[in-house]
Formats: structure tokens, C-alpha cells, sequence
């Protein structure tokens, strides 16, 4: 049942894509190489890549999981904003009480921030399972909700100056390798883990491919979402610690841009608008590409928009080739 079970899995992700995918960043790393050789792969701008990659990254599995089921979440930059808001005002309540040693006060900040984002992420869940709210809806709904919640905190203004052990999570190395790339490595290793070998994975690409057959399968379907949910809202948090631990501040409106890139991210990536398809190497393939035509043509001093505008016909390209491949395995 288990090697059936994995045949199956196997046949509902995107396959072909990711050779596509790979080749297209060879060409993107060639091509940014090429047109800034002596700047463009210096350790120090790797460096700065391996640095700005994983919050985007973390944010677009979260938005992976939830279009994987079917559904999507546009209230991941509000779940991210706000628990990192609540991390740093527990930070800044311990700070001021100086009761309490930086490790601790980090330990506690990370902690409220997996919490307030696990929350919301059962928050809609219960919405989209339970309620039956169309997930758009739910998702856009506490997407307000929240962020009216993060303004009224903040009043509008930054929350700053963080302890030194809390800032290494986003701006510390370990043998020369930023730690948001190591926390980011781990997260993806063990998201793809748990799709591929736990019940729980079959279950949702099962979902997110026919919800009707999943029911008569004896899948629980709400309990599926309700995991989903709170998976993508703790993927989230996961992204604000970073976040917040990088700029050494936390506020309402950061990363207002993230939320089309993480849709851009997942959709290049071979993620299926209709849900049931996805993989994280998909994801890892198209984010890495997405970052090296960024950082590449910022030091070509390339005006951003221009950036959005290779970010989007990459994405064209690609669903094209695939359009194409697809065309031709069928015929054959």
C-alpha cells in the first residue's frame, strides 16, 4: 500500500517542470554573470542573496501549502507582520523589565511569534473548513483583520532594537553560511519530508485534486485544512522571526510586495492554481532564479519595475514551455 501510495503521489506533483526550471537558472546565472562579471558572484554577494532569499522563501511555502489543497492565503504578509509585532513587544517588554537574560527574552519572542501565527492559522482554517468560507474570502477577510490589529499596536510606527542573540537568527553567520539560509534549508527539507512520506501529504495532494473523492476515500477533509491552515500560518511566523531579526525592527506594512511574489514564486515554481500539484524543489528552483535576476540586475542598477517586468515574462516563458511539453507528451 505504502510504494502504491507513493506512485500516486508521485504522478499528482509537477515532474517535468523542474528540469525546465533548472535549466532556465543556469541560463538566468549565466546570462547575470556574464553582463557583471566581476561583482556578480563575489562571496560577499552570495552572501547577500542567501540572506534575502529565505523570509520570500518561507512565505511563498506558505502560500504553497494552502494552493496545494486548493485554496490560497493572501493573509500571509498580515499573519508575518503581525506576529512579528507581538515578538518584538515581548522583546520590548523584557528588555525594559531587565529581569530576564537576551537568550531567554529571544527564546520567548520566537515562541509568542509561532504562537500568534499558529492561532491565525487555525483561525482560517476553521473559516475555510468549518464555516465553509471561500478560502479567498476567509484569507482576505483576516487579512484586514489583522492588519487593522498591527496598525492599532503600532500606531503606525517601528518597533526597534532587538537583542544580540535575537539578531542572529537574520544577520548571523555559521562557517561562513548565513543562518536564514541554513533555517530556510532545514524548512524546506523537512515540508518536502512530510508531503512525500506521511499520510498527511498523500492526503492533501489527494484533496487538492478532487475533494469529493478524497470524502468518499474516508479522508477527513476539514481535518486537513485545519492542518494546512496551521501549517501555512507557522511557516509565517517562521518568516517574521527572520524578518524582523534582519531589519532589527518589526512594523505593519513590511513586505506590502511579497504577497504577488509569493503567488509568482509558487505558480513558477509548478504549483497549480487548481490545486493537487507541487513540489518544494519547484519552489527552491524558482525563488533562487527569481533572487539572481533581482540581485544581478540591482547591480546592473536596473530600475526595480523593470525587475517585475523579467520576473513576469520568466513566469510567461515558462508556463509556455510547459504548455508546450505537455502538448507533445500527450500526442505522444
Amino acid at each position: 500500500m505504502g510504494s502504491q501510495k507513493l506512485k500516486i503521489r508521485s504522478s499528482l506533483v509537477w515532474s517535468g517542470g523542474t528540469a525546465i526550471l533548472f535549466g532556465i537558472l543556469v541560463l538566468v546565472l549565466l546570462l547575470m554573470w556574464g553582463l557583471n562579471p566581476t561583482r556578480f558572484l563575489k562571496i560577499s554577494n552570495i552572501q547577500s542573496m542567501a540572506f534575502q532569499l529565505p523570509e520570500l522563501g518561507l512565505l511563498s511555502f506558505a502560500m504553497m501549502v494552502a494552493m496545494i489543497s486548493g485554496g490560497t492565503n493572501l493573509s500571509i504578509i498580515s499573519t508575518a507582520n503581525l506576529s512579528g509585532i507581538v515578538a518584538a513587544l515581548i522583546m520590548q517588554a523584557a528588555q525594559k523589565s531587565g529581569t530576564l537574560a537576551p537568550g531567554i527574552i529571544t527564546a520567548y519572542a520566537i515562541l509568542a511569534a509561532i504562537a500568534a501565527s499558529a492561532i491565525i492559522g487555525l483561525l482560517n482554517g476553521f473559516l475555510i473548513a468549518y464555516i465553509e468560507v471561500p478560502p479567498m474570502l476567509a484569507t482576505l477577510g483576516t487579512m484586514i483583520f489583522l492588519n487593522g490589529i498591527s496598525v492599532s499596536l503600532t500606531r503606525g510606527y517601528v518597533i526597534s532594537g532587538f537583542p544580540e542573540d535575537f539578531l542572529f537568527i537574520g544577520n548571523g553567520l555559521v562557517l561562513g553560511i548565513p543562518m536564514p539560509i541554513i533555517l530556510f534549508a532545514a524548512a524546506a527539507a523537512l515540508i518536502a519530508l512530510l508531503f512525500d512520506y506521511t499520510p498527511y501529504g498523500f492526503e492533501l495532494y489527494m484533496l487538492g485534486t478532487n475533494p469529493v473523492a478524497t470524502r468518499y476515500a474516508g479522508v477527513n477533509n476539514r481535518k486537513i485544512l485545519m492542518k494546512t491552515y496551521l501549517l501555512s500560518g507557522v511557516l509565517c511566523g517562521l518568516a517574521a522571526i527572520i524578518m524582523i531579526s534582519r531589519f532589527n525592527s518589526a512594523k505593519s506594512d513590511y513586505g506590502a510586495s511579497y504577497l504577488l511574489v509569493t503567488m509568482l514564486a509558487a505558480v513558477l515554481g509548478g504549483v497549480s492554481v487548481y490545486g493537487g500539484s507541487g513540489k518544494v524543489s519547484g519552489i527552491v528552483l524558482s525563488l533562487i532564479i527569481l533572487q539572481l535576476l533581482s540581485s544581478g540586475l540591482n547591480l546592473l542598477r536596473a530600475n526595480a519595475f523593470f525587475t517585475r517586468v523579467v520576473w513576469g515574462v520568466v513566469l510567461i516563458l515558462v508556463m509556455i514551455i510547459n504548455r508546450i511539453s505537455s502538448y507533445i507528451k500527450d500526442r505522444g
